[in-house]
């Protein structure tokens, strides 16, 4: 009697996120590094109306947030930008260098972060690692502990990411709080919200917009989460809700921090160092314990790099899968069911940056790459309106990826008064991405 032969089917992503972690993972990823460094810099750029482009900032996030709901529900795969971008246009360097440029940002960013663990590590536990060789096998030693967090599910790395969440969340909590407390008690000023300085040499506007091309660094994240809709229960209903609420509660917590920031330590003040937040708790909490917000920060960095590790490697199994790089980066572990050929890939690209590349100026090239990529998503959105799906799906007014568009491209261009070191580190970045693609293409050929 002749056996009849199987076909396995290869293994497919475990859907275990609700409403509720799909919520705390868009709230993780926004809050982030950005908020607890920029702070500072965008003081110096605009004085005491901190808030402005955050404000701004916040909107224009907003608007590009509608386009990826449309298209995250009607496409509710894995990849974000990359696949949209591929389904819209078809051409293989297009999609190639915003697969490339989605996963820069979110390497680099995760790169830094290893890095400022390693140096808040050191500062947590009164340790002497110096600025080198020490600091950087902590932040390695980190980087490999994400690795194996994201290689052993995205469950355990989900909630993880919860209790990370809610870490830094109430360390920007604590800054509303103090600013409250003091403000109440009769301390701060109030009116330094309303003096407004351009930085030297600029007009009031070009501050103001680079200001927030700057603080726009601090909303990136929401576009994270397309990347696990593979990995989320019914993404085509819960999507459109829970990323329009994260937005808004990261947005209100933005601008009650930058509030409390200039109300209590004068915008000059602000400006100087790395540690603006921790000014704040000092000027309005002289008694606080300021190690406490060491912890803190150590545990909103670790968040961000996890999450930005997540990303990158759904990333890269989604367009494996849609034929634009090696299917060999889509491959799934059978029993863990996680991508683990792209997560050992971007492990390993992360470990190259983190020995090798000086991240402190990265923050601004991160948010150049991201409006760039922002700017093709509304653009693509508009397109895809000709591809119809047999499902129901969330649709954005066309006004508003019209608009969204147009404001991302001028955050991106050099008319917002962007920094130059952003389009040095950012065309080094895509160069290397033209290599690859050429790589790519001659792989794909001879196959």
């Amino acid at each position: 009697m002749a056996e009849t032969a199987t076909v396995r089917e290869p293994p497919s992503l475990n859907r275990v996120m609700g409403p509720g972690l799909l919520l705390l993972f868009v709230v993780g990823d926004i809050l982030g590094t950005g908020v607890y460094a920029l702070t500072g810099r965008v003081a110096n750029e605009v004085g005491g109306a901190v808030w402005l482009p955050f404000l701004i900032a916040f909107v224009v996030a907003l608007l590009t947030a509608f386009s990826y709901l449309e298209l995250v529900t009607k496409y509710p795969r894995a990849a974000g930008a990359a696949l949209y971008t591929h389904k819209a246009f078809g051409i293989h360097f297009l999609t190639f260098i915003v697969t490339f440029a989605v996963m820069c940002s979110g390497l680099t960013s995760a790169s830094s972060a290893s890095k400022a663990f390693a140096g808040n590590f050191a500062e947590a536990f009164d340790l002497s690692l110096g600025e080198g060789a020490a600091l950087t096998a902590v932040a390695l030693g980190f980087m490999a502990l994400v690795g194996l967090i994201n290689f052993r599910g995205v469950g355990e790395s989900v909630k993880l990411n919860v209790l990370l969440t809610c870490v830094e969340l109430s360390g920007l909590l604590i800054v509303i709080g103090i600013g409250a407390w003091a403000l109440g008690g009769g301390n701060g000023d109030l009116s330094r919200l309303t003096d407004f300085h351009a930085a030297d040499g600029e007009s009031a506007f070009f501050s103001v917009t680079a200001a927030t091309a700057l603080a726009f660094f601090a909303m990136v994240g929401f576009e994270d989460s397309v990347n696990m809709a593979e990995e989320t229960k019914d993404p085509v209903r819960i999507f459109p809700k829970v990323m329009l609420t994260g937005l808004c509660i990261t947005g209100v917590i933005y601008v009650l921090v930058s509030i409390s920031s200039v109300a209590l330590v004068a915008p000059a003040d602000l400006g100087e160092g790395d540690a603006p937040l921790l000014k704040v708790v000092e000027a309005g909490a002289a008694g606080f314990p300021l190690w406490i917000f060491a912890f803190i920060t150590m545990f909103a960095v670790a968040n961000s790099a996890l999450i930005n590790m997540l990303m990158a490697s759904r990333l890269l199994y989604g367009m494996a899968n849609e034929g634009v790089l090696p299917g060999v980066l889509g491959r799934v572990h059978h029993s863990r069911r996680t991508p683990w050929v792209g997560i050992v890939f971007t492990t390993a690209i992360a470990f190259g940056l983190i020995w090798f590349a000086d991240l402190t100026a990265l923050g601004g090239t991160t948010s150049l790459l991201l409006l760039c990529v922002f700017t093709v998503v509304n653009i693509a959105v508009l397109v895809l309106r000709r591809d119809q799906v047999q499902h129901r799906h969330f649709r954005a007014p066309t006004v508003i990826p019209v608009l969204g568009a147009i404001a991302c491209a001028y955050l991106a261009s050099p008319l917002s008064g962007r920094s130059a070191d952003d389009y040095r580190v950012g065309g080094i970045l895509l160069a290397i991405g033209v290599v690859l693609w050429l790589i790519t293409y001659l792989w794909r050929r001879r196959r």
